[in-house]
């Protein structure tokens, strides 16, 4: 009983939370709907009044001759009816243009709180599947389902006031009636109600089986695995998979057909007897005299018209009850609280760093594992020099970046920016000193000179700062060798786009992370997509760029990290080695070892 009603306050809920969301989208317009519904659902009643007034004028004026009076009885009544089927028709074709300015203003609406929530939320949710789950459940139709809901919500209005008013109309006829028609439509309303739920359970459950569709059919229409495909083949072995995958789901939902068919089948029966003893009942009343012709056409169009209006209403308490279900998974995702937050009082941030970085004994494990990536960790980061880590993968350098970038917090310890806790700045004023290269850096598809403008997009930029960027990144040249320069449309996925290589991307998101003019700069990798000559040339400027800024650069090239002030060896989630070039190759350890083996590794490739 406790969980029915608990789930009964779930879906009054969602209901009063998508009616608040409808009402700040598309308030004047959700208004204008309300009184169409209003008047809509009088208007049968008021029909099926005329109709008996016909009826009984046509039976008044039997045999009487064509004259005025005769004829007027009979047209005043359908003049009206007339009328009121041009109402009708008038707020129907209204209702089109008030639906379809409400729909695309609940879309816009929905889509802009889940982009919000998608930015708010933490770094963190992006690596889990749960939040996937969630983030796949609450885009998949929550804008359908809102319309949805709102469409029953309105149908259920319209048809409660028709109910109400052909209701009054039987009533004279006995109370028995009303009932009639409320119970014929019950078995029909289980069924929904059974059906939703079972199909809402489903839904839930192949969350993640229809996410597995979603990837497969990225995997086998995207540009970035067409080579790939072609050339090892696999494409049969992901349609398979696809197809494999798409069989079973397309059964269950069969299996759900099925059952609900079943279900519809043994309702309409029960409402085909109740119908059949009230029309027997009724046929007995008109043979005795008791009703008169216009009274059974009355009858005749109230219940026939009540019997539908009230399948019609329990349908929509049962799609209320459906797409509550579903709308839920909307609602879910917005509710996702943040971790990753501003302090209660934030401090200023410096606005230059003068002391720099410290990493005080600081354990992190990512979030449902239970080994720590680094524990008890400490590292000194000077302000104003180039740092160098290097290790092997899975030595925790890509960690010490999420956690500098505050896109996680340490389980213990601290992260400090002379000597105070980052945690104690505002977020978003904290992120605005960093400027980062992800070792995955993305190719955004519009011009060259947005790409990099798109490194600060909160100031104002100038073409000349925009190609000191690409000068300074080494992707001047080959912008300027584009067809219109930087306004040049880059990428194949639009028209007349422009497509660059690997190492070329790299030099522009470069340039995008040198265009945002931050103290921080941290590099991941920033010269893996570059041949030999291209990394000199790139190196040769990068000393200039990071004079006077804190720079950390996550490498695997000995090239890169002996041109650093300091450098770091990882391994393991430690420091095992620090000093510069020369002292760590006189030290003979790991990174003597490691620099001997990569220098005798490229030295074929310099040859060439």
């Amino acid at each position: 009983m406790n969980s029915k009603l608990e789930n009964t306050n779930i879906i009054f809920s969602h209901l009063i939370k998508t009616l608040q969301l409808v009402w700040s989208a598309s308030g004047c317009w959700t208004a204008a709907w309300a009184v169409m519904l209003l008047v809509q659902g009088v208007l049968p009643a008021i029909s099926i009044i005329l109709i008996r007034q016909v009826v009984d004028n046509l039976v008044a004026v039997s045999g009487a001759g064509m004259n005025g009076t005769t004829i007027g009885k009979i047209l005043t009544p359908v003049a009206l009816m007339a009328t009121v089927m041009l109402v009708g028709e008038f707020f129907s074709t209204s209702g089109e243009w008030i639906r379809t300015a409400q729909s695309e203003l609940i879309s816009d609406k929905i889509t802009k709180l889940i982009h919000e929530q998608s930015v708010a939320v933490d770094y963190s949710f992006y690596e889990s599947s749960e939040y996937n789950d969630k983030l796949n459940r609450a885009r998949e139709g929550a804008t359908g389902r809102s319309l949805g809901l709102l469409e029953s919500i309105g149908s259920l209005m319209q048809n409660t006031v028709t109910l109400f008013a052909i209701a009054t109309v039987l009533i004279p006829y006995g109370l028995g009636l009303p009932a009639v028609l409320l119970i014929s439509a019950f078995p029909a309303f289980y069924v929904l109600l059974y059906i939703s739920k079972i199909q809402y359970k489903w839904s839930q459950r192949t969350t993640t089986d229809r996410r597995w569709l979603m990837y497969y059919d990225y995997l086998l229409t995207n540009n970035a695995t067409a080579a790939e495909l072609r050339l090892f083949d696999f494409s049969n072995y992901y349609q398979n998979l696809y197809l494999n995958l798409r069989i079973r789901l397309r059964k269950e939902q069969f299996n759900l057909l099925k059952l609900q068919t079943l279900g519809r089948i043994i309702a309409a029966i029960v409402v085909l007897a109740m119908t059949g003893v009230v029309l027997a009942w009724i046929g007995r009343q008109v043979l005795l005299g008791i009703l008169t012709l216009g009274d059974l056409a009355l009858f005749f169009q109230a219940f026939s018209q009540g019997q539908g209006i009230v399948k019609d209403l329990m349908s929509n308490l049962g799609q209320i009850y459906r797409n509550s279900l579903f709308i839920g998974n909307l609602f879910e995702f917005l509710e996702i609280k943040p971790k990753i937050v501003d302090p209660p009082k934030p401090v200023a941030v410096p606005l230059k760093p003068e002391q720099g970085i410290r990493f005080r004994q600081v354990t992190f494990r990512y979030p449902g594992s239970n080994e720590p990536v680094i524990e008890n960790f400490n590292l000194t980061l000077p302000a104003g020099k180039v740092v160098a880590i290097v290790g092997d993968n899975g030595a925790g350098k890509s960690t010490l970046i999420k956690l500098l970038c505050r896109f996680y917090d340490p389980d213990s310890g601290s992260i400090e920016l002379d000597g105070i806790d980052i945690r104690q700045f505002s977020v978003k004023a904290f992120r605005r000193l960093i400027t980062v290269l992800f070792q995955s850096h993305i190719p955004y598809y519009t011009t060259a000179g947005e790409n990099i403008a798109l490194g600060d997009i909160s100031a104002p930029s100038s073409q000349a700062e925009i190609e000191a960027a690409a000068l300074s990144s080494g992707i001047h040249d080959k912008i300027t060798r584009l067809p219109l320069g930087y306004n040049s449309m880059l990428g194949k996925l639009f028209p007349d786009g422009q497509d660059l290589s690997g190492g070329q991307w790299q030099r522009l998101a470069l340039a995008r992370a040198f265009f945002r003019r931050a103290e921080i700069i941290i590099l991941d990798e920033p010269t893996s997509a570059m041949d030999p000559w291209g990394e000199h040339d790139w190196l040769e400027r990068f000393r200039d760029l990071a004079r006077g800024r804190t720079s950390i650069v996550i490498t695997h090239r000995f090239t890169l990290a002996m041109r650093a002030d300091i450098i770091h060896v990882m391994r393991a989630g430690e420091i095992v080695e620090s000093g510069n070039h020369d002292q760590l190759l006189a030290l003979g350890g790991l990174y003597a070892e490691s620099w001997k083996a990569q220098m005798e590794s490229h030295l074929p490739e310099l040859s060439v």
